[in-house]
């Protein structure tokens, strides 16, 4: 897939904010400070589509993009560790769940997973909370570029046996750098393969 354009559409604080559920729709959730913005730049083409920054927690509401004027690409508030109140990161909590549970053009979610590290509780029960609720999703890699071809393929290794001990099925997954471009189209490609799947009701 070719990205042609990638416009911001709106911030919304709840889902009745969001746009109307007219096109096909995919969220990017993460932990704080996974590189979540930078690979949606580097998706996108667009280096200050998403706003990066080195403090963790930037993302603080729904962001919704309009991508070649066909789908959504949504920007949800990270997890995990930020220099919030635990109130204010139980309100992120709250908000992105809602939205993952009662919007109806939501296709698929992308939970991204910092390959640098091992398996991370918050992200394990994540992916069992979206697995509960029969959520479609798939793992995204990223920052491999910091890593050497055999620690990336341990650490790779670790979060399969950590999967394999609750899911008879893993989930599809992304090896993907913002830095070296690497894994953007098998991203883009999943996308517009569901893209397909889509009827507006």
């Amino acid at each position: 897939m070719k990205i042609n354009t990638a416009t911001f559409v709106i911030s919304a604080v709840n889902i009745e904010g969001c746009p109307k559920p007219t096109l096909p729709e995919y969220a990017f959730i993460g932990r704080s400070n996974v590189g979540k913005s930078s690979l949606i730049n580097a998706l996108t083409g667009r280096n200050k589509l998403a706003k990066t920054s080195v403090t963790p927690g930037k993302t603080r509401l729904i962001n919704h993009f309009v991508i070649n004027d066909n789908w959504y690409l949504v920007d949800l508030p990270g997890y995990g560790y930020a220099k919030i109140s635990k109130k204010e990161r139980a309100a992120w909590g709250k908000m992105s769940e809602a939205y993952i549970l009662n919007r109806p053009n939501l296709l698929s979610v992308f939970l991204l997973v910092d390959a640098r590290h091992t398996p991370q509780k918050s992200d394990l029960e994540f992916m069992e909370w979206m697995g509960d609720n029969e959520i479609p999703f798939s793992m995204v890699y990223t920052k491999t570029d910091k890593l050497s071809r055999q620690e990336l393929a341990k650490n790779l290794k670790h979060y399969q046996e950590a999967l394999q001990e609750d899911w008879e099925e893993l989930p599809t997954a992304f090896v993907t750098s913002s830095v070296k471009k690497q894994g953007l189209e098998e991203v883009l490609s999943f996308i517009e393969n569901t893209n397909s799947l889509f009827s507006a009701s």
